[in-house]
């Protein structure tokens, strides 16, 4: 399933399957959204995979985000999951 993405108030929804092969254009969409706004909103209700690459390309745009001191925000059915991991990381 292809990765779609809507924007409704600021807020970014993502729409199917983020992995290795919908990497680049979620990683070219958001390096653009990023570099425009000072916050960034995804939305992952409707996300139905997440792999490493995926999981990694956020850490970054978070990464780059605070370097930048911009917001960007993971919210959604899942994103403890992802919030939890990014802790593991970073105790590690």
């Amino acid at each position: 399933m292809a990765l779609q993405i809507s924007e409704n108030n600021g807020t970014f929804y993502l729409n199917g399957n983020l992995n290795s092969s919908t990497l680049k254009s979620f990683t070219n969409y958001f390096t653009s959204n990023l570099s425009v706004s000072n916050s960034v909103v995804i939305n992952i209700d409707e996300v139905v995979e997440i792999d490493k690459s995926a999981l990694e390309a956020m850490r970054v745009f978070t990464k780059v985000a605070i370097s930048k001191q911009k917001v960007f925000s993971i919210v959604g059915f899942g994103c403890k999951e992802i919030y939890d991991d990014f802790n593991q990381t970073n105790v590690a």
